[in-house]
């Protein structure tokens, strides 16, 4: 199963091909967004022009098919809280006051567009063909290490009736295991969580780490039952010109993201 890149005239974003409903994880490429911001920022805390933010989701959702106003923002600070959100949350964080913090999105409601940021942090996306239920999840290293992801799922199965074995997932773009440079907390963290599972993907360079955050998501969701997960092994920090690295920049950039439309 493959994340691959689809390119439109200047938008350039990524599908996963296991996901089986609209979809995209962002780049850089295709908005309207100026200097530092340029040109993709879906960000709304960026310090970009309201009206440019909103031509870019116009530009998404004429590209995936789903309104705007339809579109559901996250309120991110690196929790593990899963908010159940439906029509009377369209709207939320670009037409609508801003959803109470949370770091993953469900729905079952048709034609909502559930919206994650990322600058680093791992963007995850989950579809279940059978009831239609989706499921858009930011995993920080917090957020990884609290099962974030794992958690989404079995929301889905709590709210929608979903099983595990059926929910396709993809887990996008993030800081990859090559320069997620930690110290000892965040792979004690890990295996905290996931147990000695977690150690392959946890590498010891003298008094640091490199912690594939990818692959621990994939721990996560594979532990409580999804079977069909797609892994992009494309890098934010490596590869800036794409992607903003909060890592390579800190707050001077604007954020790609992840979104998933619940099928009409």
């Amino acid at each position: 199963m493959m994340v691959k890149t689809i390119q439109q005239g200047d938008l350039e974003y990524l599908v996963a091909e296991n996901i089986g409903t609209a979809h995209c994880f962002t780049t850089r490429f295709g908005g309207v967004s100026k200097g530092h911001l340029a040109a993709m920022n879906i960000g709304i805390h960026r310090g970009d022009k309201p009206e440019n933010v909103l031509k870019n989701y116009e530009i998404l959702g004429n590209t995936l098919g789903f309104s705007p106003k339809k579109a559901v923002l996250t309120t991110q600070t690196h929790t593990d809280i899963v908010r159940t959100v439906g029509e009377s949350e369209h709207g939320a964080g670009l037409f609508a006051p801003e959803l109470p913090p949370c770091d993953g999105l469900i729905t079952c409601t048709p034609g909502t567009a559930l919206v994650v940021f990322t600058a680093d942090c791992t963007p995850i996306l989950l579809h279940d063909p059978v009831t239609g239920a989706v499921g858009a999840v930011h995993a920080g290293w917090r957020g990884t290490a609290a099962a974030i992801g794992a958690k989404a799922v079995q929301a889905m199965c709590r709210e929608f009736g979903c099983k595990a074995e059926n929910i396709r997932a993809a887990i996008g773009p993030n800081i990859a295991g090559c320069c997620f440079e930690t110290d000892k907390d965040v792979p004690e963290a890990m295996v905290a969580q996931y147990g000695a599972a977690a150690e392959k993907y946890i590498r010891a360079v003298g008094n640091k780490f490199f912690v594939d955050l990818k692959e621990i998501n994939a721990l996560g969701l594979a532990s409580v039952g999804v079977e069909n997960i797609a892994i992009s092994q494309l890098c934010t920090a490596c590869d800036g010109d794409r992607f903003w690295s909060h890592r390579r920049v800190g707050g001077n950039r604007g954020s790609q993201g992840a979104i998933i439309v619940c099928k009409e």
